[in-house]
């Protein structure tokens, strides 16, 4: 009969060889992403895969701290990717404000345009 240590070791050493794979990956398409958002999201499964490893490791240690250090580590992953998305998201307002005033004369905006009945420089209202 096999014993359960033994099948638990084997299954911790495929696993990690999985999450190996996984974790290269992911590092690769960090540093070759052709986009931002290609980037963040391999930056998230990064994250993902390393919470993999820690769980896998409290598994085959049997050491339960590994557990919180996991739960941590999600919860700074987690805020790192929506720190990162409403940066991609500031930019995109800001491209977008710089190309309605590309095609032409900068506008003034119609709030500055408008003054609140006070008289103009020609003394009209």
């Amino acid at each position: 009969m096999i014993e359960p240590l033994a099948i638990i070791s084997t299954a911790a050493a495929i696993a990690l060889m999985i999450l190996g794979v996984a974790f290269l990956l992911a590092g690769w398409r960090v540093l070759a992403g052709p986009t931002l958002p290609d980037r963040i999201l391999a930056l998230d499964t990064l994250s993902g895969t390393a919470i993999g490893f820690i769980a896998v490791l409290a598994v085959k240690t049997g050491f339960s701290l590994y557990i919180d250090i996991a739960i941590s580590l999600g919860l700074v992953g987690f805020l790192a990717t929506v720190a990162f998305a409403r940066f991609v998201m500031s930019r995109a307002t800001v491209a977008e404000r710089y190309s309605e005033n590309a095609g032409g004369a900068s506008k003034k905006p119609k709030v500055a345009a408008k003054r609140s009945g006070k008289k103009d420089r020609k003394g009209k209202k």
